[in-house]
């Protein structure tokens, strides 16, 4: 029971074992038989589902492996045709997909067809996106290809540090000369990316390089994949980096769109982390009760006052209240008239026919390498590189809710209170997951609920399963959860555990000592959907079998009928109102997802 690790496809850094310079290109280099048998060289270490050292992907000979997570293998590779080292990414998400062959991969099951193809196609539309993208600081596509059931991207093989590491090694802080030479590229490469409405949602330390010699600032982990995944099952906690995200990633509502202002928010917070060697406090728990110390206090005397304001601004935990734009907090910084944006490449690279050989790998060593592999990734709302509408300005007002997500805000009603959006129709099937996100895109707008889980993976018969609960308003909390075995159960409340009241602020930990939960099989997913209501809910729609402690929900035919019942347009998951509950509260609520993995 366990969410994957946030580092699944984070860019890679490997020593790299001294050797000989990569072979010249010959013939029979460039153009291996594609049918040659494949015999997999004795590798030095087990690299799961990588393929073999050696093998050919076109002209691009296989020499090493530099990072496999959960959603794609980065690789070392010799380009023959051009005579170069570049990076070679393979899209490969670990818990959908597995390797089957020499070269190919095959989806692991059927009900996980749609979300590997959605994460392919994220793959890539960045590849291309990327690939049209000309800026220094931001990571070159030299090409792309689909082949062997999935896709292929080739970029250049950077060597540096990462910023996060640099940090660590200054032993004290950076000066503010060293932190606008920083800023100045970064933000130029933001210009660039927004210029295009699209948005990069998880700037930080790790995911900066600079780069070895220059120094020069390299914005990494462009993880569209990893994103449209996530975005599908739901797991936040694999993406969201408490400190760097802003309030608005947490739950997008028609009050609080995701626009630059959220990538100005994780690099000031970047900022911050340099200055203080700790983030701003984690953006959920700053809009219920702030305690962000403002740096023109925490840092003052070491910074020029107008710098401070700078990075103060935009940290403000409320999107109206931050810096809106990249130009604005350039602005801000003194930078405006430093450089102009530099334009678009003019052409898309080529794609390239995929074949198959086993060699012996070249290799070659000095530094750390560092190659880029967050390519392959998730988060809840859009994928970054994947096209957006021109975003709406925040503004000050709270909204209530807009009839669509895309169309503009009602007048907040009389009563002050505000109502979640109209679900689009109901589905005829019932499919728990599919539920589960209903939930999450109807919650209502400013009721933030966060959901935690205690350990990233839990081991069958050794770890008990914890997770935390917090809510931006009083209310109800009702916890589904659904196994590997496809069974949906109400894990709280239940038979042990009846009063599933939590206050505005409270940390909830759950499981509760009298109902605490043992891993056990089957392995695999877990998947968890945590509702706070305003007012407490009737379930009794949903059955009276129980499995132990727990509501068991009717499943098949069953499960169709409980569905198709629904006359409002809601998930059968939220209940119904209780008989005397009156007015706005009684619909309000928030929700959040989260997955944990169990394993042998």
């Amino acid at each position: 029971m366990s969410t994957p690790s946030s580092d699944d496809d984070r860019t890679v850094i490997r020593p790299r074992a001294a050797g000989a310079e990569p072979p010249p290109a010959t013939a029979d280099a460039i153009r291996p038989p594609p049918t040659e048998p494949a015999p997999a060289p004795s590798p030095a270490a087990d690299h799961g589902n990588a393929l073999p050292i050696g093998t050919y992907l076109g002209e691009f000979e296989l020499t090493s492996v530099l990072g496999e997570g959960g959603f794609g293998i980065v690789y070392l590779a010799w380009d023959h045709s051009l005579e170069r080292r570049v990076a070679l990414k393979e899209y490969m998400p670990s818990a959908l997909a597995a390797r089957s062959g020499a070269t190919q991969v095959q989806v692991r099951s059927a009900r996980h067809q749609e979300t590997f193809e959605v994460g392919l196609r994220s793959f890539v539309n960045e590849a291309k996106l990327l690939a049209q993208f000309d800026h220094p600081s931001l990571v070159k596509v030299y090409r792309f290809w689909e082949a062997n059931g999935t896709a292929y991207m080739v970029m250049p093989f950077y060597e540096g540090t990462t910023l996060k590491d640099h940090l660590k090694r200054l032993g004290q802080p950076p000066d503010e000369a060293w932190l606008m030479d920083l800023l100045a590229p970064l933000t130029e490469a933001l210009a660039v990316v927004h210029a295009e409405n699209c948005y990069h949602r998880d700037i930080a330390p790790d995911n900066v390089i600079l780069l070895q010699g220059s120094e020069r600032p390299l914005l990494l982990d462009f993880g569209a994949a990893r994103r449209v995944i996530g975005d599908m099952t739901q797991a936040l906690t694999v993406i969201l980096k408490p400190g760097y995200a802003p309030v608005e990633q947490y739950a997008e509502t028609p009050g609080m769109k995701q626009g630059p202002w959220t990538d100005v928010y994780a690099l000031a917070a970047t900022v911050h982390f340099a200055i203080l060697g700790r983030t701003p406090p984690p953006a959920v728990g700053r809009l219920i009760g702030d305690s962000y110390q403002p740096l023109q206090e925490a840092a003052a005397g070491r910074y020029s006052e107008g710098f401070l304001r700078a990075i103060d601004r935009a940290l403000g935990v409320r999107p109206e209240h931050r810096t809106p734009s990249v130009a604005e907090f350039r602005s801000d910084l003194g930078l405006a008239g430093m450089a102009a944006v530099p334009a678009r490449a003019a052409a898309s690279p080529a794609h390239a026919p995929a074949a198959t050989r086993v060699a012996e790998p070249p290799g070659r060593g000095r530094v750390l390498a560092l190659a880029v592999a967050g390519a392959l990734g998730l988060a809840a709302g859009a994928a970054f590189l994947l096209m957006r509408d021109e975003p709406t300005p925040p503004v000050a007002a709270e909204l209530a809710p807009a009839p669509t997500r895309a169309a503009a805000p009602s007048a907040e009603p009389a009563d002050g209170a505000t109502a979640s959006p109209p679900a689009p129709a109901l589905p005829s099937r019932f499919q728990a997951l599919e539920q589960f996100d209903r939930v999450v895109a109807g919650q209502s707008p400013g009721f933030l609920v966060e959901a935690r889980p205690s350990k990233p993976v839990l081991r069958i018969g050794q770890d008990l399963l914890g997770f935390t609960v917090r809510s931006t308003q009083a209310g109800h909390v009702y916890v589904y959860a659904q196994g590997p075995d496809g069974e949906l159960l109400l894990l709280f409340p239940n038979t042990q555990a009846q009063d599933n009241r939590i206050q505005a602020g409270q940390t909830l930990k759950l499981p509760q000592p009298s109902w605490a939960l043992e891993t056990s099989e089957p392995a695999g997913p877990e998947h968890f959907l945590v509702l706070v209501t305003e007012t407490p809910r009737d379930l009794s729609e949903l059955g009276r079998d129980h499995a132990y402690y727990f509501l068991k929900l009717p499943g098949g035919e069953a499960a169709d009928r409980l569905l198709q019942a629904r006359t409002d347009g809601r998930s059968p998951l939220l209940g119904q109102p209780r008989a005397d509950c009156q007015g706005p509260p009684c619909a309000r609520y928030g929700a959040s997802r989260f997955q944990v993995d169990i394993v042998r």
